[in-house]
């Protein structure tokens, strides 16, 4: 018969206290918890309590486990102790937990007035819709009130956002901005010591390091929750401590988590440390892992009997239990009553829990994904700055300029969006006195300053943990990513972290950014597969997120402007992916026709969110001067769906078969996430036929979902599509044997025409 570790676990704590002495009872309160501590007893008693109820919430989890009604037994047993740095901490401090934080967890929520931490909890492991951050779409540590974002299963992915929000706090004080924590607000992150080998880990103790280096204030306190083993997998004794004591930027504190006091002396050094030199601090607390990594865990197939006795002999709260007795804070029975009371409220919690209602639709699921008001995103969409200030910046209006290429035309909307937003940052690698490897942001850092416009480390995970902290700081993060091949590196951020936490807490934490990434193909000159890269599903995966892809500089000034106007009111995640190969392009049918420069449009346009673009070369019904696309007629022979390049090598096609009668309809699709389904489709129910252009690789792209919209939506419609190779792009000549060409388009539409 099985063993029930838990249980044992449970009735070491009550017979080893049964059997201690009571000692002389200490009744001031207010006293050090022992000789020449800091620590004063009710403080200690305190974190102790917290300490207890965080045991009986891991035992409720694994009961409610066991009636089949529970979801969730990742536990916090053995590292109750990190309740000391909650102690420490103060509520206004954003914490971002690791999920063996729950001792911390309620410690805080003893620091705030109206929190019920042990029901919170309970709701979250049984799923429930009441549970007040996730609404029962995952159990999580988190809180508004509390100030705790929620985490999922983090396996540091946390730490880079920690670190963005810990450096964004004084740089939003520099900037005069409005804070939504006090100015002297420092941020920490827990994790475990298997979680710290991480590459997000590393890049977090990286970002906070070096800006450290260069006296840039960044207070974040890494707390490392030590227990030796990830898993199953052992972290080699010293390693911790070595590697961070090596490293240069982190003030580097250890401390025993088995000893409740010490535990607290360092979390209050900690903190102090972090606070009062606004620098990067590295709290490594030694603590053991009880009952396995969680309840479904058999913890035996790699643990021997004796390895697994030690560790529950090193039991922190029976620990902490016979310290506080020695000590006179307690007596054993004091001791006995208190854990017994925490019991019986969990298990009273356990039957309450199981009363609630769960999620009951898609709908309701969903509800918190990807908010979308499209009045208050266009009144912010439309944001202006003063007439004054915009001739102060630019010098002469850009909307008084003639025509210009896409990356010119999407420089001036930046500056305009820095001096709409005074919070608005824009971050990446090169972007300030160079602007960009193509210049887009060339002249923003002089003339915005450098604490708007920067540079950071070549590191794409920092990048984006820098735009989720200071998106949650109320700042406008605008990052670059240098070409659409490194967001690979660290799409994780999007993914997992920034397009989550709408979802996770229900609207209650955004982090809005606008991720601006060069990509994209057809560069001549210049490529191989890092700088011609066609793929774009794993963006498009991402629950939540917007993709918008301008074909030409008008519809990305316009396209822009409504993604920074849907940050800023709704918190959205987005990505603006920029067309490298028609950056600098101007003509459109010929040499020097000037047809795909454009004017300026001045503030006060934006293109909404699935709005698209039809054009019918084959009769332009107005002068074309560069300030607008040509009036799409009514009509043709056949709709061409594209985007980017794939839009204007089609739009070339169709002029030159437009000679031939053939009539085609091409539809610029602008947004590719979500698709702008109800308007393509009325493009091509007006000619009846579709094909799809898309430029992608033949499994990362938009054909498949385009294909079998039409399909499905207007059955009996003859529809095909053409994509470039499912291959990485090589270099020189030979990218355009696998890439898109016009000829392959001319082809397909001759077959479609003809079909």
């Amino acid at each position: 018969m099985a063993v029930n570790r838990a249980q044992l676990l449970d009735e070491k704590y009550l017979q080893a206290l049964a059997e201690l002495p009571a000692a002389e009872p200490r009744v001031d309160l207010d006293a050090p918890v022992r000789p020449g501590s800091p620590i004063r007893g009710r403080q200690a008693l305190a974190v102790f309590q917290s300490m207890v109820e965080s045991r009986h919430l891991d035992l409720a989890a694994r009961e409610l486990k066991a009636r089949n009604e529970g979801y969730y037994t990742i536990g916090s047993s053995g590292h109750e102790a990190n309740a000391a740095v909650a102690w420490a901490l103060r509520p206004t401090d954003p914490a971002y937990l690791h999920y063996r934080s729950g001792g911390f967890f309620v410690q805080r929520a003893r620091q705030v007035p109206g929190q019920t931490p042990l029901l919170d909890v309970l709701l979250g492991i049984v799923a429930a819709v009441d549970e007040p951050i996730a609404g029962g779409r995952h159990k999580v540590f988190g809180s508004k009130a509390l100030n705790i974002p929620p985490q999922t299963s983090t396996i540091a992915s946390h730490l880079p956002k920690a670190v963005g929000a810990a450096f964004a706090i004084p740089r939003a004080k520099r900037l005069g901005l409005p804070l939504p924590v006090p100015p002297d607000t420092i941020v920490t992150c827990s994790f475990g010591d298997a979680s710290s080998n991480h590459a997000s880990a590393s890049t977090a103790f990286n970002a906070a390091a070096i800006a450290h280096h260069q006296n840039l204030p960044c207070p974040i306190l890494f707390v490392c929750e030590d227990n030796g083993i990830g898993i199953s997998t052992r972290t080699p004794g010293g390693w911790v401590q070595a590697r961070i004591q090596a490293m240069a930027g982190l003030h580097y504190i250890g401390a025993d988590g088995l000893d409740l006091v010490e535990a607290m002396e360092a979390a209050a050094q900690a903190v102090e440390h972090c606070r009062s030199h606004r620098s990067p601090v590295f709290l490594h607390l030694r603590l053991v892992r009880l009952l396995g990594h969680a309840g479904s865990d058999v913890e035996q197939l790699y643990r021997s009997l004796p390895e697994i006795e030690a560790a529950e002999a090193l039991d922190p709260v029976l620990a902490s239990a016979r310290q506080l007795i020695e000590l006179g804070w307690l007596s054993p029975q004091d001791a006995i009553d208190l854990y017994q009371d925490a019991r019986e409220r969990c298990l009273a919690l356990c039957d309450e829990v199981l009363t609630r209602r769960r999620l009951e639709s898609a709908a309701e699921v969903m509800a918190p994904l990807s908010p979308w008001r499209p009045e208050l995103v266009a009144a912010q969409a439309t944001r202006d700055a003063p007439q004054d200030r915009r001739e102060a910046f630019f010098g002469r209006l850009p909307e008084e300029d003639r025509p210009r290429h896409m990356a010119m035309l999407i420089n001036r909307a930046l500056g305009d969006a820095l001096l709409a937003w005074p919070n608005a940052l824009i971050f990446g690698e090169d972007v300030a006195r160079k602007g960009g490897v193509y210049h887009v942001t060339a002249e923003l850092s002089e003339k915005a300053g450098l604490g708007r416009v920067f540079n950071t480390p070549l590191d794409e995970t920092g990048i984006l943990g820098l735009a989720q902290g200071a998106g949650s700081m109320g700042l406008l993060p605008i990052p670059e990513i240098q070409y659409l091949a490194y967001l690979h590196n660290a799409v994780d951020q999007l993914r997992g972290e920034a397009g989550s936490l709408q979802f996770f807490s229900q609207g209650q934490f955004k982090n809005p950014m606008v991720v601006r990434i060069a990509g994209l193909a057809y560069q001549k000159g210049f490529g191989g597969h890092f700088h011609n890269d066609n793929g774009i599903a794993a963006i498009r995966e991402v629950p939540g997120l917007v993709l918008a892809c301008p074909s030409n500089g008008r519809d990305a000034v316009g396209m822009l402007r409504t993604l920074l106007g849907a940050a800023a009111a709704e918190g959205t995640v987005s990505v603006f992916l920029e067309p490298i190969a028609l950056y600098m392009t101007r003509d459109l049918y010929e040499d020097k026709d000037g047809r795909w420069a454009f004017r300026y449009p001045a503030p006060g346009f934006a293109l909404p969110l699935g709005e698209v673009q039809a054009w019918t070369p084959w009769e332009e019904q107005a002068a074309w001067e560069g300030e607008e696309p040509p009036l799409p007629l009514e009509g043709g022979d056949l709709t061409v769906l594209s985007f980017a390049n794939g839009l204007w090598m089609s739009l070339r096609v169709a002029r030159k078969l437009a000679a031939e009668g053939i009539r085609c309809r091409v539809v610029d699709l602008r947004w590719l996430k979500p698709l702008p389904e109800a308007a393509l489709l009325e493009e091509v129910a007006r000619t009846g036929r579709c094909l799809v252009v898309d430029e992608c690789r033949e499994h990362s792209g938009i054909a498949d979902e385009l294909v079998s919209l039409v399909a499905r939506t207007l059955p009996g419609t003859p529809v095909a599509r053409i994509q470039a190779a499912d291959t990485y792009i090589p270099l020189g000549g030979a990218a355009n044997l696998v890439l898109l060409q016009e000829a392959d388009i001319e082809a397909a539409i001759r077959a479609l025409w003809g079909a």
